[in-house]
């Protein structure tokens, strides 16, 4: 074989890899959805993203708190508290909410800064699966990784997944850890007002307190707690059955 003809096919070889690598990467995202419909995730990259900080901080000490709890292991109050928190049309929207979205473009628009209209499948597909950070790129996965979650699990997988994934404190990660660190109880057991300061709490788990609650908080709480009556309390988790 001439040399030539080597180094023509060297260059094919590496077009054809790099042509692979969206298919590959399609294939890889499909399966882990679709294993993480059944199987409940050990930890999510934002887990892993803030051990990892605490590390390169030098705190060795630093240990994520996080214990996995189903659905009907939690009291009906902390899902209905972040949907009235996060996401009143989680039961309707196929994981994007246009109108929500609308709504905070024209608002910052105006000089009105409010939260940006993600859903609570866009928060579980970012914290399962995705970096801290805000690019176009991040966006494009998390957009892929929603519509997957969204096809392929059920609304009541999504929002289980979510209530034990969120971050509610810094390194204290679902309901069950938040129930034990702050109020010292197990997360079945978590009153409305309880699952509403820790609802109100996100998207700033690091900013706002759940045990030492400002003035901002508990207007939050209230609110949330308003909002957990008029979408229908306990009874909202019928709807996404």
């Amino acid at each position: 074989m001439s040399e030539s003809a080597s180094a023509t096919r060297k260059p094919r070889r590496w077009w054809r890899w790099l042509l692979a690598l969206p298919l590959l990467f399609v294939a890889a995202s499909v399966l882990q959805v679709a294993a993480l419909r059944f199987i409940d995730p050990p930890f999510s990259a934002f887990m892993v993203s803030r051990q990892l900080e605490a590390w390169g901080e030098g705190d060795w000490g630093f240990r994520i708190a996080y214990d996995w709890r189903d659905l009907d292991e939690i009291s009906t109050n902390v899902p209905v508290a972040l949907v009235a928190s996060e996401d009143q049309n989680f039961a309707e929207h196929f994981g994007f909410d246009l109108k929500a979205i609308e709504k905070a473009r024209k608002a910052n628009e105006r000089g009105r800064k409010i939260r940006g209209g993600s859903t609570i499948s866009q928060q579980t597909a970012k914290n399962l699966f995705l970096w801290s950070g805000r690019s176009w790129i991040r966006k494009g996965i998390e957009a892929w990784y929603t519509l997957l979650l969204e096809a392929m699990w059920p609304k009541h997988r999504i929002i289980e997944v979510y209530a034990n994934i969120a971050e509610f404190g810094d390194g204290v990660y679902g309901a069950q850890a938040a129930a034990r660190t702050y109020f010292r109880k197990d997360a079945s057991r978590l009153g409305a007002a309880e699952a509403a300061r820790m609802a109100a709490v996100l998207p700033s788990p690091r900013r706002y307190s759940i045990v030492r609650p400002g003035p901002y908080v508990q207007r939050r709480s209230k609110a949330i707690q308003r909002q957990m009556r008029y979408i229908g309390g306990n009874g909202y988790l019928k709807q996404i059955d």
